[in-house]
């Protein structure tokens, strides 16, 4: 039986406020290709939430 402890963890991508001296530039480049992803993807979640809530409001006719 495998304890989940001992399974290899997926290395964390980019962590908010970690040194980044140590990484090349092409390690710069591809983070901040994966974070304006990833805000992009926060901005369309957000959209969406916006778009839900204000049909709600105008649904129970709040606002």
């Amino acid at each position: 039986m495998r304890d989940d402890d001992d399974r290899p963890r997926k290395a964390v991508a980019h962590e908010i406020g970690q040194p980044l001296d140590t990484l090349s530039l092409g390690d710069l480049d591809e983070r901040v290709a994966l974070l304006r992803a990833e805000i992009a993807r926060l901005e369309a979640a957000r959209a969406a939430k916006q778009a839900a809530q204000g049909a709600a409001d105008a649904f129970f006719k709040r606002g």
